[in-house]
């Protein structure tokens, strides 16, 4: 549990700042690419809190671009709008719009996951990220 709980409390931050820029509106670049670029960290953080270490971390970040993708492609097929969502929080949720700039947020936000594990693993060997 200790190994986990970085992540764990990087969840919740990354979490709050997520939910800050969609309350809080600060600029259309926030908004619309920074949050993309944080959510593959959000989500990175809550992969890395249940999923035990001898997954890699390298092939949890590929994982979370895979998922992003899939994601935005399923916003592109309008899902929301096939499933019969109707509650607003849950459309916000799950997307309703496709924009190919958020599968490069994605990109970005996996490049500096994995840059952050590289950097990680070179300066705590003994440890995992």
């Amino acid at each position: 549990m200790k190994a986990r709980l970085p992540y764990i409390i990087g969840f919740v931050l990354l979490t709050a700042v997520e939910v800050c820029i969609g309350v809080f509106y600060f600029s259309h670049f926030i908004r619309s690419y920074l949050g993309d670029v944080i959510i593959v960290w959000v989500l990175y953080c809550l992969f890395r809190s249940f999923v035990p270490k001898r997954f890699s971390s390298y092939g949890i970040a590929v994982g979370i671009l895979v998922f992003s993708f899939a994601v935005e492609f399923l916003q592109k097929a309008h899902i929301a709008d096939i499933l019969g969502v109707e509650n607003k929080l849950l459309r916000i949720i799950i997307g309703t719009s496709y924009a190919t700039e958020d599968l490069w947020c994605y990109v970005a936000g996996t490049a500096v996951t994995i840059l952050e594990i590289w950097l990680f693993k070179r300066l705590f060997p003994h440890k995992d990220t």
